[in-house]
Order: C-alpha cells, then structure tokens, then sequence
C-alpha cells in the first residue's frame, strides 16, 4: 500500500484531472488505450462526450444461452454496445447523437421520461432538463445501443491531500491485486480513470471495515479476467457509500454485499456479459439502500440471498433504476435463502428489456427460510416473457432439506407489457405455502389483471386482486 500511495501521488503531480466545463456540463478525457465507440458520436450543448464500448449479451437467444451454459467459453458469446457520461447542472438545450447510418427511426428509454427526438439524417436530438440514464436504440437496433448517463454534479468529491483518500486520476492502471479500502477511508475514480483488472487474484476493490466510501465518475473493467475469478467490488463492512462509478464485464458477481450494515449504492451504472455476472447480490446484511443505478447484465441484476449461519436480510430499498435483463432475474428474492428475509421494498424502477427465461419479478425459494413483507411497487415493465413468480419447491440451488415460507407480499402500481405468461404463485405443500399476497393496480398489457389470470397451486391462501 506504500508503494500504492506513492505512485498516486506521483500521478497528482503529473497526471492532473482535466474536466471541461462549460454552462451547465461537465466532461471528461478518455485516456490512450481505451477503445472509442464506432457506432456513435455524442455532443452535449456543443462539448464532444467521449463514446466508450461495452460488450454485451448478444441479440440471438440461442447465442445468449449458450453464454450462460458454455461455461469453459462465456465471453465467446458477446456483442458490442456503448455508452456516454457527463454531468448535468439545470438544463441543456441539445444533446447531439450522430450514428454511424442514416436514421429512420429511434427510441430513447425508458418510456416514462417522455423524451421525443427530433431526427435528422444521421443526427438524433433532443434537449434535457434533469439528470437522467438514457438509453438510445435507433433503427430498431435494441442490442448495440447507446446507453447516455447525465449524472448529477458530484458534491461529494474528497480532498486529494487527505491521507484517507486513494486517488487515481485519468488513466489506465493495472491491477493485479486486490485495492483493499479501509475504515475511514474513500477511494475516488476520478473521471477518465480505468481500473482494468487482470489475472485471478481476488475482487478488484474490497471494502471491509466502517464508514467507507468508493465515489467518482471512472470506471472499473474486469474484460481481461479469466472468468469467475475476480468481482469488481466486494462489500464486507457498515457505513458505506457507493457512488457514480461504471463496473463494466466482471467475470462473476460485479458486487457482493455481504454481512454488511448501513450500504448506499447510488447512481451506479453496471454492464456484465457472462455467465455468473450479477450486478447486485445483497447477501445476509442489513439496512441497504440501491439508488439511481442503471444495469444491464447476462445474469441476475438485482437479488436477496441469505447464506446459512450468515445473518438474516431486514430493510433492503431498491429504488429509482434503469434495468435491462438478459437471461436471469431483473427484481429478485433468491435462489439462496437460507436464514430469514424481511422487509425488502422495490419501487419506482423501470425495467426497459427482459429477454430472460426467467421472470422479471420473482421469490425464488428453494431453501427452508421464511421469506415476509416484500413489496413491488411502481414499476415500469416495457418487456418482460414473464412477469411475477412466487415459487417454493427444490431446485439445483437447493442447500436445506426443508422448504419454507412466503408471505405478505405486495405488487402495487405495476404497468407491464409481457409476452407470455403473467402471473404464478406456487406452494411447495400444505406446510410450506404462500400466504398473503395483494396486487393493487397491476396492468399487464394495458388490462387490469383479474383473479382468474393467476395461475396457482393449492398451496396457496389469501390472495386479493385489486380493484
């Protein structure tokens, strides 16, 4: 960690942070080295916002089960998308798209924020009042898409000087070992800074202790890792902050929290292409808020486990993201449930795509924990080939011979369009059932779901449709 400190230092002196700012924007450089999207250009108010690339689950099914199931060959199966930030004061009068074709037609999602392009020729305009997460498809193109993060300004940038600030400035920095960030400390990804992970060795960036934080605009890239070798940031502590960073192609689970207290993740934006890749897995801990993130993964995006012996889940938020489900789960609650989960909210989030074969809001339970007051509220489903699923039985993921429990589940104010089935609710058996579950006001493809579109087992009681 000395000779850590000291090479940083040396970039402050000789790698200094070069923002552009003008009126209400602000950008930064990429460094050498980090590949420039083909496809598309992208001028904020007449600023230049440098376009990266991602890769992505590819748009053939086939293709993106084989990424899934070819475990040996995972990132064969990827195609390319890419992606654009800056941050946002007030209003800016035109954000500039140029693509690399003549445009017949685009759609900027989500849906909700009513934003309507102006086209013309190669160019897609529209002005923007609000920090938003945007993402562009033109010519009906919903894999190689443009994926536009206006974040708010960042009022929480560190002192540099401070010696419990770890500072990487622009630039592409090898890591070969684990960062570990301590008790009181905060590690800052300033803008144009790329933590490009390589070899076997552990997570990237692990937190472990109290009052922590990881903030910034850079970016942490797992692409070189052979796969299920390393997560781009592991959560084992209480007091911690999450914010503004880009976690692109980890080769397993972008970000563990486990048996941890007080976790804030905001506004964080995640890309995973391969099997194993989940974006959030919230495991045995307590008190954890997911704000403002945008993510778009070959696997699970937002899940609750418990592990036996680890400590029981209580007052999970996730609240006011952008998702985009590939193969596996977008909202979930399991597989892995193995100590007791309570009070987990999910609401106003807006899932763009599910190409899944899973279910876009689902309990999973395939273990013997009791699983109680879980809510999905305002929720915005603009794809989905299975909508709702509560389901107890066993499973592969199965560690407990005894199956458990579901009750008290809400869904609330759910607008969704699905192509296949809507609704499940399955028991295990008369001892181990589903109990207390309430839609209120959900719509599926513009009609109001009704009592006999359920599909059911006998092992399940209490159930209200409204209105």
């Amino acid at each position: 960690m000395k000779i850590l400190k000291l090479f940083l230092l040396w970039t402050l002196l000789v790698l200094p942070v070069l923002v552009s700012a003008q009126n209400n924007v602000r950008v930064w450089p990429m460094p050498a080295g980090e590949p420039v999207s083909r496809d598309f250009k992208v001028e904020v108010d007449g600023q230049p916002v440098f376009v990266c690339v991602t890769r992505v689950a590819p748009a053939d099914e086939k293709r993106r089960w084989r990424a899934m199931d070819d475990h040996a060959h995972p990132s064969a199966y990827s195609d390319l998308a890419a992606f654009a930030s800056f941050d946002l004061r007030g209003t800016v009068k035109m954000v500039r798209v140029t693509y690399r074709d003549f445009v017949r037609q685009v759609k900027v999602l989500p849906t909700a924020y009513g934003i309507i392009p102006h086209i013309k020729g190669r160019d897609v305009t529209f002005p923007l009042d609000h920090p938003a997460t945007l993402t562009i498809e033109i010519n009906g193109d919903t894999t190689a898409s443009l994926h536009l993060f206006a974040n708010p300004c960042e009022t929480n940038v560190p002192d540099v000087n401070n010696t419990n600030t770890i500072y990487f400035g622009p630039g592409i920095y090898d890591v070969t070992n684990t960062i570990r960030i301590g008790s009181g400390q905060t590690l800052y990804l300033a803008g144009g800074a790329v933590l490009r992970a390589v070899g076997s060795n552990g997570p990237v960036v692990e937190l472990n202790g109290n009052h922590i934080a990881l903030c910034g605009r850079g970016i942490i890239d797992g692409s070189q890792c052979p796969w299920r070798t390393r997560n781009l940031l592991y959560i084992h502590a209480d007091d911690v902050a999450v914010e503004g960073v880009i976690l692109r192609d980890s080769s397993k689970w972008n970000v563990p929290i486990r048996r941890s207290h007080g976790v804030t993740l905001t506004n964080v934006k995640v890309f995973g292409c391969r099997a194993n890749s989940d974006g959030f897995d919230i495991c045995n801990s307590t008190d954890v808020t997911v704000d403002g993130c945008f993510l778009r993964t070959l696997d699970d995006l937002i899940v609750v486990k418990t592990d036996k012996g680890q400590g029981q889940v209580n007052h999970v938020v996730v609240q006011n993201c952008v998702l985009w489900n590939q193969v596996a789960h977008a909202l979930s609650v399991g597989a892995e449930l193995r100590e007791n989960v309570n009070d987990v909210l999910f609401t106003n989030c807006d899932v763009i795509h599910d190409t899944g074969r899973e279910w876009t809001l689902r309990i999973f339970h395939c273990d013997s924990a009791t699983v109680s007051n879980v809510r999905f509220e305002n929720i915005r489903v603009e794809e989905s080939p299975r909508l709702i699923s509560l389901w107890i039985n066993k499973a592969i993921w199965s560690r407990d011979l005894e199956r458990g429990h579901i009750q008290d589940v809400t869904f609330r104010n759910i607008q969704a369009t699905t192509v296949r089935s809507g609704v499940e609710l399955k028991g295990f058996d008369f001892t181990h059932d589903i109990v207390g579950v309430t839609f209120d006001h959900v719509v599926i493809n513009g009609q109001p779901l009704t009592l006999d579109e359920l599909t059911t087992n006998n092992f399940v009681r209490q159930v209200t449709v409204k209105p």
